[in-house]
């Protein structure tokens, strides 16, 4: 059992920090009860907002000792309850450490502090003409909840994912002593990489107070263009041939026609086309611009040869603005038109990719409930919302769980997995556990221990040990 927070834990809090960063019970906002979806909620019974790793080491080594739960939390944009604290216990909010520490352009890293959302990094590395690759559509996550999701986004399939930018980290154990994993050396053969396991383990294993990330030269040309298909199957069906075509490109994105209008309704703004069902955004980039319009020339012929009605270029800034602002809302817009909704954040094979959207549709009609979905074509990761549409909560979970059942066993069967992106959390344990099964849960637990022997680190997580 975990110790409730009394008096005495919040005088000896109130010394090693700041009482104007310390909130207690009924000052704490129910938004920290709850992540960016909602569903799962439980509030903390300390809130501290920290500003160094050293603060960090002091509350986790006082949790540790007299055996208080603690949860980590950045910008609580995440969607499978990673940083709900359903032990209640001590939330440390690490948004205030927020600064760029280092910008070494001699090895091309970057170092920072958790709290840096991703939009501020992205933006001042291009200042200095550099490019940070991971580009999930949250650009108000903070880099921390990305390394600890191993965040991927929209340019996955060129890039790579967050897993391929830490080069270190600076962590805090459950225990609070310091450690630093990795290095700004680009190869390490020297032993165990306990880097790469940090990178999404979601809050589980220590709390990430610095991260040294890998730089790229900023590509000086980049070019959009926007494909309208009369069906999503054809749509889905152009993407395998895109891919074998090897054509090198930066993204390769479907949206549906009701996902725009929901995007439409929600920002207020025009999409640059609405009469087709589906559409394919792709993208490409490098510094060769007669190279980049052989590309998109033989993959916009492709395309048409295989359905697609016309190739507009998203090359004016109005016509950037309208596309990449709905397509960075497509998240909020679902959510906006319905009650309640929940994700299905699956990955599978290139190759399966439109098979599995027409699949979600016949789960759509199987279950009867509305089921929008927008992603990664090019890497195979996709975002499915099971919407309530007004059902009532046992009919509502009733269909959830008979859709997450169908959709998951779908993604397993095609040997794909149950999240690309977004973590297992809460929300999602017992659909991992079927996927990898008894032996991989309990390593996965055997590491937790080792961590965390007291299991006081965001418990009740990914491998859920005490249940």
């Amino acid at each position: 059992m975990y110790k409730k927070i009394d008096s005495n834990d919040i005088e000896f809090l109130k010394s090693v920090i700041p009482q104007e960063r310390i909130f207690v019970g009924e000052e704490i906002s129910h938004d920290f009860s709850h992540d960016e979806l909602g569903g799962i909620e439980a509030m903390p019974e300390v809130l501290i907002n920290v500003l160094d790793t050293l603060e960090v080491s002091k509350i986790m080594k006082y949790a540790y000792d007299n055996n208080i739960p603690v949860v980590a939390r950045g910008s609580g944009t995440g969607l499978v309850g990673s940083s709900t604290p359903i032990n209640g216990g001590i939330m440390i909010r690490t948004s205030l450490m927020n600064h760029i520490l280092e910008l070494d352009e001699d090895n091309l890293t970057i170092t920072v502090e958790p709290g840096v959302l991703l939009m501020e990094l992205q933006a001042y590395v291009e200042d200095h003409g550099l490019f940070y690759p991971p580009d999930p559509g949250e650009k108000t996550a903070t880099i921390g909840g990305n390394i600890s999701t191993n965040a991927g986004g929209m340019r996955a399939v060129k890039y790579g994912v967050t897993r391929d930018y830490v080069r270190g980290l600076k962590v805090v154990l459950p225990n609070g002593d310091i450690e630093t994993f990795g290095s700004k050396c680009v190869k390490n053969s020297s032993g165990y990489a306990m880097k790469d396991l940090i990178v999404g383990s979601e809050g589980t294993l220590c709390i990430i107070t610095e991260a040294i990330l890998k730089l790229l030269p900023l590509p000086s040309q980049s070019v959009s263009m926007l494909l309208p298909f009369n069906t999503m199957e054809k749509a889905i069906e152009v993407v395998p041939e895109i891919i074998k075509s090897k054509a090198s490109l930066t993204a390769i994105e479907y949206m549906s026609l009701d996902t725009i209008i929901s995007a439409e309704s929600f920002l207020g703004k025009k999409f640059p086309d609405t009469n087709y069902e589906a559409y394919i955004l792709l993208t490409f980039d490098g510094n060769n611009k007669q190279e980049i319009e052989e590309e998109y020339t033989k993959v916009a012929n492709l395309c048409i040869e295989h359905g697609a009605i016309d190739g507009y270029f998203v090359d004016t800034d109005e016509r950037k603005k309208s596309v990449w602002s709905a397509r960075g809302a497509f998240l909020e817009a679902i959510k906006a038109s319905t009650d309640e909704m929940d994700e299905c954040d699956v990955v599978v094979p290139k190759n399966k990719v439109a098979k599995y959207i027409e699949y979600t549709h016949e789960v759509a009609k199987e279950v009867n409930v509305r089921i929008p979905s927008f992603g990664h074509a090019g890497d195979g990761n996709l975002h499915i919302y099971i919407c309530r549409d007004g059902l009532n909560k046992d009919e509502w979970k009733l269909r959830l769980n008979k859709a997450f059942d169908l959709l998951y066993n779908k993604a397993i069967e095609y040997e794909g997995h149950v999240s690309g992106e977004h973590g297992i959390g809460y929300a999602k344990r017992e659909y991992l556990a079927k996927q990898v099964g008894d032996k991989q849960i309990a390593l996965m637990q055997g590491i937790k221990k080792v961590f965390d022997p007291k299991d006081i680190l965001n418990p009740g997580k990914v491998c859920y040990i005490n249940e």
